[in-house]
């Protein structure tokens, strides 16, 4: 299984590298996994609605040609469905099971998701309705990601 997590902006706190470091190495057992960071556009202190859409929508571009056609696309949205690990872990493997080899996670920029990029979404993933800070979700995405295998396999891991 091909897993891509398409992202926005770059991860500048070496706390956030080293555990997606450690967190690729583990999936390296499970799947074949692809990071794309994106460039993230620069949002002007006091930026209106609009120039936050036009910002949005310029991101948005980025990540769908980042995406591959036929892949099988999970955006992280906050008004997304929630699940629990064991849930998403049955999702990805129901996707294997059924066929589809590729799965790319997109997180949003700092401003969030685009309509478009929502709209070509297969699936909407929330982890809560909290905002959190995209680094951090990557972390949080990867480690979910991972105990997702972890579950599929039965193989123990820390609950």
């Amino acid at each position: 299984m091909n897993i891509t997590i398409v992202c926005v902006g770059k991860i500048k706190e070496k706390f956030y590298t080293q555990a997606i470091d450690e967190y690729s190495k583990r999936l390296s057992r499970y799947c074949r996994l692809n990071i794309v960071e994106l460039k993230d556009e620069k949002t002007p202190d006091g930026s209106s609605d609009t120039e936050n859409e036009a910002i949005k929508n310029k991101e948005g571009e980025r990540i769908l040609a980042a995406i591959k056609e036929d892949s099988y696309v999970i955006t992280l949205e906050i008004l997304g469905k929630q699940l629990d690990s064991v849930e998403l872990s049955k999702k990805i493997e129901t996707l294997g099971i059924s066929g589809k080899s590729e799965i790319t996670f997109v997180i949003g920029g700092s401003l969030g998701m685009a309509k478009k990029v929502s709209d070509r979404a297969d699936y909407k993933l929330s982890f809560s309705k909290m905002t959190f800070p995209h680094q951090l979700m990557r972390v949080i995405l990867l480690e979910q990601i991972y105990r997702a295998f972890r579950i599929m396999k039965n193989e123990p891991y820390h609950k």
